[in-house]
């Protein structure tokens, strides 16, 4: 909610993917479904668009992309959906601009690169 209602503020939008990102981690059977609650939730879009709000802001892009890769994780079909459902929302592009618009950030390479693996 506090990522809706504060778009323009960057450090809601980092500390907000941040979290996400947090919630996300795991690979048992509750992370899964924390990852499916979060995506049912918006948690995708949010993400997306905190990071096409604040393109500058390196936090915002290495939280941004380390959220959705947590999120889009996993080898099952609604892990696919969910990989999906972030194309259709913009995060290849995203990406794409995190990592062009940080050359020298060694974590929003990495996240980046990550998150690019998962939706090709």
């Amino acid at each position: 909610a506090a990522m809706q209602a504060h778009p323009l503020v960057a450090g809601v939008q980092e500390n907000g993917c941040r979290a996400l990102g947090n919630v996300c981690l795991g690979g048992d059977a509750a992370a899964l479904a924390r990852k499916q609650r979060a995506a049912d939730a918006g948690g995708i879009e949010v993400a997306v668009a905190a990071m096409q709000a604040h393109p500058q802001v390196a936090g915002v892009q290495q939280f941004g992309c380390c959220a959705m890769g947590n999120v889009c994780y996993g080898s099952d079909v609604a892990a696919r959906a969910r990989r999906q459902r972030a194309v259709i929302a913009g995060a290849t592009e995203a990406v794409a601009g995190a990592m062009q618009a940080h050359p020298g950030d060694a974590a929003v390479q990495r996240h980046g690169q990550r998150l690019r693996d998962l939706l090709a």
